[in-house]
């Protein structure tokens, strides 16, 4: 599976994900096939790109949790974007408080990990898409840090609207890559802005718009390579991390998403800005290597991660694809340096393992099975896309 840019897309390309419409009916099912007039609408829906199959990838498998989350980020979007809209124009949120406690009933009380997701987005619907994500992610890891109640509402209704400045910015500004000087003070002007919009908003609650202005003020002094030291509420260490693992994995105007280990190993490493605990409740929420993806090593050799390891996730029990050894990477004793690289998301990216043939071959390692949910067109079905996006 790859990310495409919709100027890039071609007739016969397969699509890797569904795409919903406002109210989470599906528009297009997963190895759609794309006509010509299927990328027309899809670029009249101002879509930055889409997940694509390579040519001989089968479909990956979704259960039906992954499915419900796709809905519900899709539906939830459209809620935000109207929310914004009303705060902007009457400073007034009367419906922000349902979205967040909605946010954190579906995802914020959680037992298990879950699959993240990255949805579609658009030239227009981004900054909503990542506050949906960034939402989801702060519920989730506020849960797993024991916060309170109130603690963690606040979080979330934070991650809401901390972007909220940014409406205000052109596209053309939002979409370069590099920024001069005197953009970044444009930019940081509006998020200004847009703080103290929040302020308003929530007068009765100083702690949303500190969460905002705090999580900015860091995450700015970090892309630039300077860490103030600043001391933060907790609310904002998580956004912090949260919005730095969405925007690194999302797709993005500016440029290709990158691998959920890539994310996690830049939180992990880079301690003087992300708390530790924090980015662990990350690790804690979310399937990173999970069993059946396809793995890159620091020696370049390729292999199927066939059971993870929730001590220390970057160091799962890998299968070999040039010699079928079992490799358990937790075992520094025996395998020193050697460490995941990377996620493929290439051609050679196999999403379903054959768990019987492991168990049968002695390799006796416990893999947990999800029950797939299974496309729904056959795959000699030609498709046609019906609806306009």
């Amino acid at each position: 599976m790859k990310f495409v840019k919709t100027e890039a897309l071609k007739v016969g390309m397969r699509l890797a994900r569904p795409i919903y419409n406002r109210d989470g009916v599906l528009l297009y099912e997963r190895d759609s096939k794309l006509t010509s007039q299927g990328i027309q609408s899809i670029r009249n829906f101002s879509l930055i790109g889409l997940f694509i199959l390579e040519p001989a990838e089968p479909v990956p498998p979704m259960t039906e949790e992954d499915i419900a989350f796709e809905r519900y980020q899709t539906m939830a979007v459209f809620a935000v974007k109207e929310e914004l809209a009303m705060i902007l124009q009457t400073k007034k949120a009367p419906k922000i408080q349902v979205i967040a406690s909605n946010v954190i009933r579906n995802y914020g009380n959680l037992g298990h990990k879950i699959n993240f997701i990255q949805n579609l987005r658009s030239k227009e619907d981004f900054i909503y898409k990542h506050s949906v994500n960034v939402a989801i992610l702060c519920a989730m890891i506020a849960r797993k840090l024991n916060a309170k109640p109130e603690e963690q509402l606040e979080t979330v209704l934070a991650a809401l609207v901390h972007d909220i400045g940014k409406l205000a910015v052109s596209d053309g500004l939002l979409e370069k890559e590099e920024l001069t000087e005197q953009e970044k003070v444009i930019l940081q002007a509006a998020e200004t802005k847009g703080h103290e919009v929040v302020e308003q908003v929530f007068s009765a609650n100083p702690n949303i718009k500190r969460i905002c202005t705090q999580s900015q003020k860091v995450l700015s002094d970090f892309r630039e390579g300077v860490y103030s030291g600043t001391k933060l509420v907790k609310g904002a260490k998580i956004l912090m991390v949260a919005e730095m693992f969405d925007s690194m994995t999302a797709m993005s105007i500016t440029g290709v998403p990158e691998s959920e280990v890539a994310a996690i190993r830049l939180l992990t490493e880079r301690k003087d800005a992300f708390d530790e605990k924090v980015v662990t409740a990350l690790i804690r929420s979310i399937n990173l290597l999970r069993p059946g993806l396809t793995v890159e090593l620091n020696t370049g050799e390729k292999g199927i991660v066939i059971t993870a390891n929730d001590e220390d996730i970057l160091y799962p029990v890998v299968l070999s694809f040039s010699d079928n050894q079992v490799l358990d990477l937790s075992d520094r004793n025996t395998y020193g340096d050697l460490e995941i690289k990377d996620i493929m998301k290439t051609l050679d990216n196999r999403h379903v393992m054959d768990v019987e043939f492991l168990r049968e071959n002695g390799y006796g390692y416990m893999i947990k099975e999800p029950e797939y949910v299974e496309p729904l067109l056959e795959e000699e079905e030609e498709y046609v896309p019906g609806m306009d996006l």
